[in-house]
């Protein structure tokens, strides 16, 4: 089979493994992108810690773009790097108000995909990664995200060039499966990397893609 059938026998393997993916309920569009700056260099508990603090303190993201920068990062300290990650959300803020004249992000709901990540990715700090999270768990359009669990077990399979980089692979998995697959793929290969494919002691015998991954073919005795 060529590596799009794969993709698609890897999809319908971890839907009858896993079950179609049941999501949390999905954010605004603006706190999902507030969500998922503050989820990098982090783990989901400290990221979500950090968010509720933040709205907590500010319950509107135009008390967060005006306030004193030193309340924001203490507001965020328990996801990470808050000294980066405060000034680069009001940053953001204030820019999206200059650009739109307001905070609001729901007319992204209107533009093609890739003008819709287009326009998230002309901030710093938004990269094809957290565009495609707000694309596809925000926005309702198709968009497949790629983290670090994504990119080593498509890695493993076969999916991708060994040589491909992270940012490559977000269009690279979009042209490889049907748009209609991307959330229950990008959910269940991310379930797969996080408790079986990982990424020091791949629990190979227990994974349901043997047949279909280089990595296992490569390493039977797993």
């Amino acid at each position: 089979m060529d590596i799009a059938e794969r993709a698609l026998a890897v999809h319908n393997r971890l839907l009858e493994y896993f079950g179609y993916p049941d999501w949390r309920r999905p954010l605004p569009p603006l706190d999902e992108l507030v969500s998922t700056i503050l989820s990098q260099n982090t783990n989901d508990i400290n990221r979500d810690r950090g968010f509720q603090a933040l709205r907590e303190r500010f319950p509107t993201w135009g008390q967060v773009r005006d306030a004193d920068p030193q309340e924001v990062i203490e507001a965020i300290r328990t996801a990470g790097l808050a000294n980066q990650k405060g000034p680069r959300i009001q940053k953001i803020l204030k820019q999206i108000t200059e650009i739109r004249g307001g905070l609001d992000l729901s007319f992204l709901r209107e533009y093609p995909a890739r003008e819709a990540a287009d326009w998230l990715s002309q901030f710093k700090g938004v990269g094809p990664k957290t565009a495609a999270i707000v694309l596809q768990f925000s926005l309702g359009l198709p968009a497949f995200p790629v983290d670090t669990h994504i990119y080593r077990v498509t890695g493993r399979i076969g999916l991708r060039p060994e040589v491909m980089n992270a940012e490559k692979s977000h269009i690279h998995m979009e042209v490889l499966l049907p748009p209609e697959t991307y959330y229950a793929a990008h959910l269940n290969i991310l379930r797969l990397g996080r408790n079986i494919c990982q990424a020091r002691k791949p629990r190979c015998s227990e994974c349901p893609l043997q047949d279909l991954c280089d990595f296992y073919a490569n390493n039977p005795d797993l």
